[in-house]
């Protein structure tokens, strides 16, 4: 029975309510479940722990039992990391950064679609990955007449409820109840040929609902909890991190000296980080005024932005904060109401309206080559990291495509710039500006040849320097195509410091 301070306000769907043992029994073997959360926050915390339980007693029996687990990016150890442990997780998409996970696909064993967090919404409804079974999404509220309040997270969730047979959800108390009416929640996109422009002019127009609808008929289960988020830990911005940002600070107030950026620059993005967190931190510090930020993830950097009054509004579709900011957004939620926005994702990296704001977009990298290709998934060409997220759909339509990274790896063993990227998630033709701390190499109008002389100059480690330029001299001189010259035979093998 509900609690009297219940969060579900629906008649309809009090009588659903259940524990999470009994909710997680009605997921069954081979069935593809849509889970809310995205980068730790918005995810269902008790049933996917429950469900791990039912799946290793499964297990004990000598039953198959595994799944389809659909997200809206990362999670967290309670759902990623619970369901690997047991093996039941069948395949995982878009996006994942859990260990266990990690070394799950990496060994075979589980299937793993790395899509652009742009794509699943429509790839979805297009019918291209299959059925979806189940939705099980996390709610601030149940409100009378049915519809729930999202809470830190909005991800794929629209999608999750309109698509799934049946729906499990997650009233979580911990969330402040004026997260009410923050949310976007955009109904308004249709399947091709009947598709209409979405009418976003400025990160903070708001054009949907506040609220998810939700057809009270498919939902087989409601759960109450109350626990928080999981959240992210940064590390206060050392020595190379803050001078990544320093260059990336010192190119945009370049920019806006030459007339080619406003004074307040134009909307941020940023990817997830410690170096994305320090370019945040240093725009405190900086000179720019009256920011905002068309992005996926609100990070602690852009919140204290907020906070101090240097950036006016942010639009995204997660809260990714440490603990000690995620407590402190959620007890002042109302205060933050009227300058943040959380959108589902297929809105806020959507590629029409990144393109129409001029997004300035940011994001981190595995490693460069020397004509600007970028690898942001895979070591060695073979071994997922995490996935690539959203960083696609910002660096081929933003403004400003900018990619940043320690210029060494492995304790400086390992240079981040090499001959030759062992896997590619961002083509030169989408890469603009290439940063480490060594400094900034602006791509744009360059040739290959001039992007690999300026790449080397400004971005490369001094040990890996010399080694690095001696390959593109040999190149030169022995490569059969002096458009991108390659040495084939030793392109893609590991660089050493000259010693």
């Amino acid at each position: 029975m509900p609690s009297h301070d219940s969060r579900v306000m629906s008649a309809a769907l009090r009588s659903k309510i259940m524990s999470a043992e009994d909710a997680a029994a009605l997921v069954k073997h081979g069935e593809n479940v849509g889970m809310s959360g995205f980068t730790g926050s918005g995810y269902p915390k008790e049933i996917p722990l429950a469900l791990a339980r039912h799946i290793e007693a499964a297990h004990g029996r000598g039953e198959p039992f595994r799944i389809g687990v659909w997200t809206g990016a990362s999670t967290a150890p309670e759902l990623d990391g619970a369901l690997a442990k047991v093996d039941g997780i069948e395949l995982r998409l878009p996006y994942q950064s859990d260990p266990v996970t990690r070394e799950r696909i990496n060994a075979g064993s589980m299937d793993y679609i790395d899509i652009h967090l742009s794509h699943v919404a429509q790839f979805v409804w297009f019918g291209f990955l299959g059925h979806l079974d189940v939705a099980v999404v996390e709610v601030a509220a149940i409100l009378p007449d049915g519809s729930l309040v999202p809470t830190t997270s909005v991800g794929n969730n629209k999608t999750w409820l309109d698509r799934a047979d049946r729906i499990i959800l997650e009233v979580n108390s911990w969330h402040n109840p004026a997260l009410q009416g923050m949310h976007d929640i955009y109904y308004g996109t249709q399947l091709p040929p009947y598709r209409q422009p979405i009418p976003i002019v400025t990160p903070g127009d708001r054009i949907g609902d506040t609220t998810f609808r939700c057809d009270p008929n498919k939902v087989i289960a409601v759960v109450e909890t109350h626990a928080p988020d999981r959240n992210n830990t940064f590390t206060p911005p050392d020595a190379t991190s803050q001078a990544i940002a320093g260059h990336i600070l010192e190119f945009l107030g370049h920019e806006v000296r030459r007339g080619r950026l406003p004074p307040e620059l134009l909307p941020l993005q940023s990817g997830v980080g410690n170096v994305a967190n320090a370019v945040m931190a240093g725009l405190e510090s900086g000179p720019f005024e009256q920011l905002t930020a068309y992005t996926e993830v609100l990070q602690d950097g852009m919140l204290d932005l907020i906070r101090s009054g240097k950036m006016t509004f942010a639009s995204a579709t997660a809260l990714s904060f440490s603990a000690e900011k995620a407590e402190l957004f959620n007890r002042d939620t109302a205060m933050h109401k009227n300058r943040v926005v959380l959108r589902p994702q297929e809105i806020s990296n959507h590629p029409e309206v990144i393109r129409r704001l001029g997004v300035i977009s940011m994001n981190g990298m595995i490693e460069a080559d020397i004509y600007g290709n970028v690898n942001s998934t895979h070591i060695r060409g073979s071994r997922i990291m995490n996935g690539i997220g959203g960083s696609g759909d910002f660096a081929r339509n933003a403004y400003l495509s900018i990619f940043m990274t320690p210029s060494t790896a492995k304790n400086g063993t390992l240079s981040s710039i090499v001959p030759m990227a062992t896997h590619v998630d961002h083509t030169e033709h989408d890469v603009q500006i290439l940063v480490t701390e060594q400094g900034l190499a602006d791509l744009r109008g360059l040739a290959p040849r001039q992007r690999a002389k300026v790449i080397i100059e400004n971005t490369a480690h001094p040990t890996f320097k010399p080694v690095l330029q001696d390959y593109f001299d040999r190149a030169r001189r022995g490569s059969t195509g002096q458009h991108t010259p390659h040495l084939l035979d030793e392109a893609l093998r590991a660089i050493h410091p000259v010693s």
